[in-house]
């Protein structure tokens, strides 16, 4: 009993001795100069949109089917062909067959469309869609449904009904066991592509419902864009974006979007661009084709609800056109490798490029500001920047044609900011000659990109900090910290985190900056991490988008200079802004440690006894490890407290965590 006694002293003394080396150990300091700073972009935190992961077709985009106008291809996934994702339906003795056509297309961009035949009528013949995985329908909720058709020239001689009479079919949505939660009838005649559209007002929600269009009578119809949007879209627009991952983007209160994409710009070869023209204007006249990730893109969420968006969130439109070159990785071997356009095809091009700054920024009257118009907006977009090339390799075929292009451009539109690309990395032969090329052609913006693990971004916050002010402005279009697995952790949120601290601290050279990739589909990822998940009913929030939330809406447009003496705290950083409109001071720390750490924060130039109100919000969760798995109940998301602080005050920063000050003096 004595000798265990001796042990129980002796191991509480050692814990008394740790227990005072933690006592006794300084706080960080913290010291924020309130009087002393410089301007910065009040533009930092943007987001970039790329039709991947079925983020636009299948995702924003609120079209609820799928394949709608009958153009899918084997080239996008070996067994899709024309009809996937449709089913011939043959009710109650019905017999009929469904086949594909391109003789009398409703526009040459829109070249494949159905033909249905019924041969004996039963209980009705027709197609049926499920949608991305099931459509979901609520109750009581009202859906636009719309199809283009017109009968089919059957001929007496084949038997097969009297194309001077009208033909009967029912529009419904239907339950996987073929319940009707609602229906329209229409009746079909003539001959020339007519659209028809009703509201349907499902009986029950249901996740997984069909779109089923039933003929009547013996005959034939030519069908195309088979169509159902729910009505209540992003601020209710036609042609709209799906309400929830809109409002989760809105949310971030991003100063700019970035699209169409990054490697999807360059499409699959030299002559598989994309091509803004091809997605403007009625939507039955947009051209659907290969997307660059494996599946097809139907430019429903095309450049006119492109710039809608970022006018109905308030952020600057960026888009991003191909420098005359495809990516250095498109083609497969032998093939594989950076190509040009013909230059006999350069000056056609663009020209192509300057219609499109005419669509943007052109008066109603104006050729391409008339297309702008017709679609719904007179009045200019105001386009100021524009993304020329996306990671290109610096070779003297990119820089021939890129030359080309900018020089034109800052000829006939100084006013445009042209952003060029310094390769895919942070470092590298790309990346010092995409600089050296950016000050011979003394470009205003360039395009960083990196993906990394989150170790990176620790060991380099000043990474910034000896960039060349005279020199071109900085743009990281795509960065994210890629954790073990590529998983969307704590860990590698606060290292985005503590990154964004060097970005904004460096606001007076890095312009911009945008996450990457945005949206992925559950079930349907190429690419991993990415910022929000989604299945067809459900948003799941990672602790990624949490960063990009907290400092997209507390940003400023005047940094402070912040001062961390942080002795032995490891991975912790900060930084301080003021937001002119408001007035109000925003201080963030990153801890990135797994331990808490203890701060004593001062705001020196205000007064000693001075007491403010603020919001303290802190990201944190119950480990590094942590990730957002449950849409509903996300255990890592921000928690606002309305708090008291005075000039000086001790805050002790929790473990692995983001807290922001909003400070009103």
């Amino acid at each position: 009993m004595k000798q265990g006694h001796k042990g129980v002293r002796i191991l509480f003394a050692g814990l008394l001795l740790i227990a005072s080396a933690i006592a006794d150990a300084e706080p960080v300091r913290l010291t924020v100069q309130v009087d002393e700073g410089k301007p910065i972009s009040p533009d930092l935190v943007g987001v970039f949109f790329e039709d991947l992961n079925y983020a636009a077709d299948g995702g924003i985009y609120a079209e609820l089917v799928q394949n709608r106008s009958f153009q899918y291809s084997p080239t996008e996934q070996p067994d899709w062909h024309p009809l996937k994702f449709w089913d011939l339906e043959q009710r109650g003795d019905g017999s009929g067959s469904l086949t594909v056509a391109d003789m009398r297309p409703i526009h040459p961009n829109n070249t494949l469309y159905a033909i249905l035949t019924v041969n004996t009528p039963g209980e009705g013949v027709g197609i049926a869609n499920g949608g991305f995985d099931g459509i979901p329908v609520k109750q009581g909720e009202c859906y636009n449904a719309s199809f283009w058709a017109y009968q089919a020239f059957m001929g007496r001689m084949w038997g097969r009904g009297d194309n001077s009479k009208p033909m009967p079919v029912t529009l419904r949505l239907e339950t996987n066991a073929g319940k009707v939660l609602a229906e329209t009838s229409f009746d079909i005649q003539g001959r020339t592509w007519t659209k028809y559209a009703a509201e349907l007002v499902p009986s029950e929600t249901v996740k997984d419902a069909r779109l089923v269009l039933l003929a009547h009578e013996q005959g034939g119809i030519c069908l195309d864009m088979v169509s159902l949007f729910p009505q209540k879209t992003f601020r209710n627009r036609p042609n709209g974006l799906r309400a929830d991952l809109a409002q989760a983007i809105a949310d971030i209160h991003p100063k700019f979007v970035r699209f169409p994409g990054g490697c999807l710009v360059h499409g699959g070869g030299i002559h598989q661009y994309y091509d803004w023209k091809d997605s403007v204007g009625p939507v039955e006249q947009r051209k659907s084709e290969h997307n660059s990730w494996g599946y097809s893109q139907t430019k429903g969420f095309g450049y006119f609800e492109f710039f809608q968006f970022c006018e109905d969130i308030g952020a600057l439109p960026l888009p991003v056109v191909t420098a005359g070159v495809c990516c250095q990785h498109a083609g497969s071997s032998p093939n594989r490798g950076q190509e040009g356009l013909p230059m006999d095809e350069m000056p056609a091009y663009i020209q192509d490029v300057l219609d499109l700054i005419e669509w943007a920024n052109g008066p109603a009257d104006s050729k391409w500001g008339a297309v702008r118009a017709t679609a719904g907006h007179p009045e200019p977009f105001g386009l100021k920047y524009l993304g020329v090339g996306n990671e290109d390799a610096i070779t003297s075929i990119f820089k021939e044609r890129f030359r080309m292009i900018h020089d034109v451009l800052k000829q006939k539109h100084p006013e445009i900011v042209v952003i060029g690309t310094v390769g895919p990395f942070a470092s590298g032969s790309d990346y010092d000659a995409g600089w050296a090329f950016s000050n011979e052609l003394g470009l205003e913006m360039v395009d960083e990109h990196y993906y990394v693990n989150p170790e990176w971004f620790w060991e380099n916050l000043e990474r910034y900090d000896s960039y060349d002010r005279s020199k071109a402005k900085v743009y990281v279009g795509e960065y994210a910290a890629h954790d073990r697995g590529k998983r969307n952790t704590l860990r590698s949120a606060m290292a985005e985190a503590a990154g964004l601290i060097g970005f904004e601290r460096n606001g007076d050279v890095v312009r911009f900056s945008s996450y990457a990739p945005l949206l992925a589909r559950r079930g349907h990822t190429q690419w991993t991490p990415d910022m929000i998940y989604f299945s067809g009913t459900e948003v799941y929030l990672t602790p990624n988008y949490y960063v990009q939330q907290l400092f997209g809406q507390n940003s400023g447009d005047r940094y402070l200079k912040t001062t961390l003496d942080s002795g032995d705290a490891g991975k912790l950083t900060a930084s301080s802004v003021v937001d002119s409109p408001s007035g109000e001071l925003i201080v963030k720390i990153v801890n990135g440690e797994d331990e808490p750490t203890d701060i004593d924060v001062r705001l020196a130039g205000l007064p000693d006894n001075a007491s403010m109100n603020a919001i303290r919000t802190v990201l944190t969760g119950p480990g590094p490890d942590a990730e957002n798995e449950d849409a509903k109940t996300p255990v890592v998301k921000p928690v606002s407290t309305h708090i008291s602080v005075e000039q000086a005050f001790s805050y002790q920063a929790p473990a692995n965590s983001l807290t922001v000050f909003r400070i009103r003096k």
